[in-house]
């Protein structure tokens, strides 16, 4: 069958091939497994990976689409979806406790019989998976008919410790029906809402509405179907936290590895919010005392008698964590009838809590939390482990979490921009003193919305902070483009920003900028076209609307360039290039040593 050909109709010679050849690949238990990554955002390591059945190489029903659209045709649905989890299953070969597979299942198949009795648990005890490795990636073949009774089937298998995904969000209404009847662990978005999100306002909005929804719900969000560098840069700075695409990996029999430069630019632009406040749960790990799983209780034990202050304890095989003995739960364990006798010669592992929170060490502080604190209640006060590579790097409270949320909140809304949320002067002055102090060459752009003020009276104060945050938009993306992450966006005031970006030539984020300000100020128009525009004195000027002015001045590193300089430099260079019509920018520098640039 050709791609994008529908299946035929029942009865039909083409449709009694398709069901020999259909059960020929049930019977010979032909289909196989490929899996594709799913990437932390956070971290860029591989987070998990989804199961993708295909039909045998050649097959008519080589596509997963035909193979399982015609199986629920004629009835062999339950059958194939059972071979295909069992063949996802044995071709896993995750790197870590911590890693994830996540498997499809049609919505239709939580109601078949066969699918309850613990045929999914044989098979993982088979190839030495467990529970929590596996996550069910409810998929939209068919659309859930009643919610009652899935929602008691699905809550059976989360009491064994498997996690449930909702597949296609965004995509349609019966997605989203699912995320409320479910309360799912992961939301797989859509990849119609990701492709070209970057350029797309309105998809931008929608995710945003997704990313909070997420935040507070504590459910986890994975982005599918990323084919573009600038759809990622643009998920990892909204907040998702997982990702997934050809761009990051295609299908592959054998679990493929992140390409290195990519987990670099997700590296990169992680590190440039931490130029900007970010902290990472790495920034609180503080040393704690470790044990070998093999270690005797008694010896633990023992330690806790010895250092009263010690609230618990990592467990480690080869220096990777692998479990946490809190004190308290360690003694009510040995206080307990025959507890003494029963677990003082036995070895740590029998005892210690197996699954606590162990996260990566480039986690945020934020993310960090939300983890901890959707823990159950008897675990909630437990130490979150800190990992970097897999190995032991230490221990956070919920305390220290908790205390360095705050402190940054209050710290970002005091010095602020409060209508972009950009920073401000106090940081714009701090970033500025910064670069002057490393000796390094480095790019100023002063950027200023020329005939603001005939905006703002004209279509009014709420339209004009409008274009305000279009305007900081616009820089942020295209520093995202053209800069690089360690690039400083501030916003001076009213219609003033400024950017700080590495080396002397800043010439194509200038161009960049004014391209994207140009292709999208005229939507704020409301579909008038302009001839003219008047200043601030009310003197009409031959223009089409507002336009944008940018000063780009580069200035050298070295003890001769001060504030001042580049400060006198900027304002006589902004003045040069607002005398010139249209978005324009216009370039000198400030200092020795610098070559021509433009």
């Amino acid at each position: 069958m050709a791609l994008g050909q529908r299946l035929p109709e029942p009865g039909t010679p083409e449709s009694e091939a398709l069901l020999a050849e259909l059960q020929a690949i049930l019977q010979q238990q032909s289909i196989y497994s490929v899996y594709q990554p799913i990437v932390s955002l956070e971290t860029g390591a591989v987070f998990g990976y989804e199961a993708l059945t295909r039909g045998p190489q050649g097959s008519a029903l080589q596509r997963p689409d035909l193979l399982f659209g015609f199986a629920e045709n004629c009835g062999h649905l339950y059958t194939l979806d059972r071979l295909a989890r069992e063949r996802a299953i044995a071709g896993a070969r995750l790197a870590s406790r911590q890693q994830l597979l996540f498997i499809n299942i049609s919505s239709a198949i939580i109601y078949d019989p066969h699918f309850v009795p613990g045929q999914t648990m044989e098979l993982l005890q088979r190839y030495g998976l467990e529970p929590h490795n596996v996550v069910f990636e409810i998929t939209e073949r068919s659309s859930i008919e009643d919610f009652r009774v899935a929602k008691k089937i699905l809550e059976h298998y989360r009491k064994q410790g498997y996690r449930i995904a909702i597949d296609d969000a965004g995509a349609g209404y019966s997605s989203l029906q699912a995320i409320a009847e479910l309360h799912p662990d992961f939301i797989k978005v859509d990849k119609s809402l990701i492709e070209n999100i970057h350029q797309d306002k309105i998809k931008e909005c929608i995710l945003e509405t997704f990313v909070t929804f997420a935040q507070k719900m504590n459910i986890s969000l994975i982005a599918e179907g990323i084919e573009r560098l600038d759809e990622l840069t643009k998920l990892i700075r909204m907040g998702v936290q997982y990702a997934q695409g050809y761009l990051l990996a295609m299908p592959s029999r054998e679990p493929a590895e992140l390409p290195a430069e990519l987990a670099e630019h997700i590296a990169q632009h992680r590190k440039a919010a931490a130029a900007n406040g970010y902290w990472t749960i790495g920034d609180l790990a503080t040393p704690i005392r470790t044990f070998d799983a093999k270690t005797l209780i008694s010896e633990v034990a023992s330690y806790f008698k010895e250092k009263p202050d010690a609230q618990a304890a990592v467990i480690v095989t080869d220096g990777r964590p692998v479990g946490l003995m809190m004190r308290e739960r360690l003694f009510q364990q040995l206080a307990g009838q025959y507890g003494f006798s029963l677990f003082w010669h036995r070895t740590i592992d029998h005892i210690m809590d197996r699954e606590p929170l162990i996260v990566d060490a480039a986690l945020s502080v934020e993310r960090a939390s939300q983890l901890a604190t959707s823990r159950s209640i008897h675990n909630l006060y437990d130490l979150v482990i800190v990992s970097r590579e897999g190995r032991m790097a230490g221990v956070a409270s919920i305390r220290a979490i908790l205390e360095t949320i705050t402190n940054i909140r209050m710290e970002t809304a005091r010095v602020a921009n409060p209508l972009t949320g950009l920073p401000g002067n106090q940081q714009i002055n701090r970033e500025l003193s910064k670069r002057l102090l490393e000796g390094k060459t480095f790019s100023v752009i002063y950027i200023d919305l020329d005939y603001f003020k005939w905006f703002n009276d004209r279509f009014g104060f709420h339209k004009g902070d409008q274009l305000i945050q279009f305007t900081a938009d616009v820089v942020q993306q295209s520093i995202a483009m053209c800069g690089t992450p360690y690039d400083f966006v501030g916003h001076v005031g009213g219609d003033d920003f400024i950017v700080m970006a590495a080396g002397a030539d800043a010439v194509p984020l200038c161009a960049e900028i004014i391209r994207r300000f140009e292709l999208g100020v005229p939507m704020f128009y409301d579909g008038e076209e302009f001839h003219y525009v008047e200043d601030r004195h009310g003197n009409r000027i031959e223009n089409g609307g507002v336009t944008l002015s940018l000063a780009h001045l580069a200035c050298a590193g070295g003890a001769s360039v001060t504030q001042e300089h580049i400060s006198q430099a900027s304002a006589a260079l902004k003045k040069k290039a607002k005398a010139l019509r249209g978005s324009v920018y216009v370039t000198s520098r400030v200092g020795a040593g610098i070559s021509s640039y433009a």
